[in-house]
């Protein structure tokens, strides 16, 4: 049995937090789902938390995902991220290749098979 992850979910849309918060309960990918509609909120609580992942958009008002990206890196956080975007644009997949944590580039929406799919890009746990 592997372990069940813990999912913080970090998007400014209710609607897709809710949406991708029933796509993992569904494929059973994580046991842990929390979830936050302002990443100042998002990135407070992240230590606490201790998420195994993040789902993170970039488009949001006051913090972009490129932001919350840089703030993890400055503290050194290799909390693994998975960026869900709207975003097609090459330049922004191209800039996620610039953060370590980046584990994939999903276009939104996400289905049941991108969920599943995640499994085997996700770096074992230090």
């Amino acid at each position: 049995m592997t372990k069940l992850l813990k999912i913080m979910l970090v998007d400014d849309q209710k609607m897709a937090n809710f949406i991708n918060k029933k796509l993992i309960e569904v494929t059973q990918f994580a046991d842990e789902i929390v979830d936050y509609t302002t990443p100042e909120a998002a990135l407070s609580a992240v230590k606490e938390e201790k998420p195994d992942l993040i789902f993170l958009d970039l488009n949001m008002p006051e913090i972009n995902g490129w932001n919350f990206l840089d703030v993890l890196k400055e503290r050194n956080d290799p909390t693994q991220v998975v960026i869900v975007t709207s975003s097609t644009s090459n330049i922004d997949k191209e800039k996620a290749q610039n953060y370590t944590q980046v584990v994939d580039f999903l276009i939104k929406p996400l289905n049941k098979n991108t969920i599943l799919s995640l499994k085997n890009k996700l770096k074992p746990a230090c």
